[in-house]
């Protein structure tokens, strides 16, 4: 049912639960917000999307008040411009200015408003000024309550989306900020690194550890053999860095820049993800046939892992030895391909370029150095890829698509979509099912694992055999369907879990983009649609059908689940403290 209003003098009708906020979206309006993320922050602080209202006493902030029947709005007057100018520079009073060494110098949302709103670098508001010092406590997240608007974006990700809640709002009044229980380190506390903070933080304020002085080093550095890897969700969000639409596949141009970046190998981390199913679906198979410990949960999403060991580690049984498609390709790197070449592992610089934060945590975790050196040397973000590019004044758009690498150049579709939410569980069933089999599935499409809710379910018939399985995305709804599992409400023989809500094309280390996009645009449908394209379009679908995840086997690892393979592509875990 809708309501009759009037924005800006123009007549609208408008449905009766709506906001102020989506009335304006729906009649084309633009209403600045710095604190509000539709569904996560709704909380009316920054007080940028005031308007005025016929009648009211006072502006009223947009995104919490509801539309009613007759109401008038004005979006633009000049009382609400002087409000929203004043309103920024009350927050420029107490913040870092030093926008050119920003790591989101213009790409800043606060920046973007004081553009807009003719705001100077002038201290409008003098006297005491907050100084904090920099956190740089962790292995993948730098925060720097300098720069930090107080919006809580942050803290609605970490305490709701993925109830991991490590950071809240301490102390009050002119003393407010951002910050860990009892004033920890990030690096003190049960945080997951899955960078969910970073990707909705509007400023500079939660960033990375960059590492792209170190990898260009790397690269320059001719004792060196610089290889580099690139993760399946990479080439569906890489080319938002340069202004093109979510959802654009950049897989030819993202080849063309490495290479010209001088990197001596550029390969697609899709054979891994071949590799993973490979050793993912015997490792199933072996426990349901031999009664081992159920239900398998996937190892590939570090963010989840880090969950698992921290909050639920009587789970970590259940979790799956495999490597991580990263991890893996780092390991035969330096051990199956540095043979190949006659070269020494310790004169392999190995680069992945990844969605996550997390990754750069997992790279130093024990158990992961195959060669006796660690498997993957830098694993930097999509968003550091986009820099190095542009650092190195490489014209993206205009680069020719150039193709992968051998000998791991190929990928399966299977591979294609482990970026998406449901991808690690189809591309599994798909081979699990013909193994059991011994025969080619009629449908290859798992349909009802795709998509992305963040609880799936579903039950296959394989044989005689029913497969009871689900998928989470999103630490809180992993720990929902853990606590249905431990409960003994539900019972499944295979679980997918992903540290991102919606998988790695929304991962931590994924191109930000402003508030706007995050409310209008579904990023995770969009950026997974490019995988699934992909997976379609290939005429190799299966994992155990790619030609050189087979030549792999019979040159070096025997077979899927052998002795070798445990040593170079499997790994263990730890129970960490809360």
């Amino acid at each position: 049912m809708n309501v009759n209003v009037k924005i800006n003098g123009v007549s609208y009708s408008v449905p009766r639960n709506a906001t102020i906020l989506e009335a304006c979206k729906a009649a084309s309006i633009h209403i600045p917000t710095l604190c509000y993320l539709k569904g996560l922050s709704e909380i009316g602080a920054c007080r940028m999307c005031l308007v005025e209202v016929k009648g009211a006493r006072s502006m009223v902030a947009s995104c919490v008040a509801p539309v009613n029947e007759g109401m008038e709005i004005f979006t633009n007057t000049p009382a609400i411009r002087r409000a929203r100018k004043m309103n920024l520079e009350l927050i420029l009073s107490d913040h870092d200015k030093n926008c050119l060494n920003c790591a989101r110098n213009q790409s800043c949302e606060l920046q973007r408003y004081c553009r807009e709103y003719g705001v100077e670098d002038q201290n409008y508001f003098t006297g005491k000024v907050n100084e904090f010092r920099k956190d740089n406590s962790t292995l993948a997240i730098v925060r720097d309550n300098n720069k930090c608007i107080l919006c809580r974006r942050c803290v609605a990700a970490c305490q709701v989306q993925q109830k991991v809640g490590v950071i809240g709002v301490n102390d009050r009044g002119f003393d407010t900020h951002i910050g860990c229980a009892f004033e920890k380190n990030l690096g003190d506390s049960p945080c997951i690194l899955c960078g969910q903070c970073v990707v909705v933080c509007p400023t500079g304020a939660l960033v990375e550890k960059g590492q792209t002085d170190d990898v260009l080093n790397a690269v320059a550095d001719k004792t060196k053999h610089a290889l580099v890897c690139t993760a399946p969700s990479v080439r569906a969000t890489l080319g938002e860095c340069f202004g093109m639409a979510p959802g654009t596949d950049v897989e030819g141009k993202m080849v063309a820049a490495l290479r010209r970046l001088g990197f001596e190998g550029v390969f697609n981390m899709n054979l891994t993800a071949d590799l993973t199913i490979m050793e993912e679906a015997t490792e199933l198979i072996e426990r349901i046939q031999n009664g081992g410990k159920l239900p398998l949960i996937t190892s590939c999403s570090p963010g989840w892992i880090k969950y698992c060991e921290h909050y639920y580690p009587e789970f970590i049984e259940n979790l799956s030895s495999c490597k991580s498609p990263q991890q893996m390709f780092g390991a035969l790197a330096k051990t199956y391909y540095a043979h190949k070449m006659g070269w020494d592992p310790e004169d392999i610089v190995f680069v992945s370029v990844i969605p996550c934060t997390a990754k750069k945590f997992e790279v130093k975790r024990e158990g992961q150095s195959a060669a006796g050196v660690y498997d993957v040397d830098y694993a930097i973000t999509t968003r550091e890829l986009g820099k190095m590019i542009k650092r190195s004044g490489i014209a993206f758009d205009e680069l020719p698509d150039e193709e992968f690498d051998n000998p791991f150049s190929i990928g399966s579709g299977a591979g294609a979509i482990f970026g998406a939410t449901g991808g690690v569980m189809e591309a599994a069933l798909r081979t699990a099912a013909e193994v059991i089999l011994q025969k080619p599935l009629e449908v290859l499409d798992f349909t009802e694992v795709r998509g992305i809710a963040g609880i799936k379910k579903a039950t296959y018939k394989i044989g005689d055999f029913e497969l009871n399985v689900a998928v989470a995305s999103g630490t809180a709804n992993a720990a929902e369907l853990l606590d249905l599992v431990k409960s003994g409400k539900e019972t499944f023989h295979f679980i997918e879990i992903m540290a991102c809500p919606g998988g790695c094309v929304n991962g931590g280390g994924q191109p930000t983009q402003p508030s706007y996009v995050l409310n209008n645009i579904n990023l995770r449908e969009v950026r997974a649609k490019v995988l699934y394209n992909a997976d379609k379009d290939l005429p190799l679908r299966k994992s155990h059908e790619n030609a050189q995840v087979k030549a792999i086997y019979d040159e070096f690892l025997g077979k899927p689940g052998s002795h070798k393979a445990h040593e170079i592509l499997h790994t263990f875990y730890v129970k960490r403290g809360k």
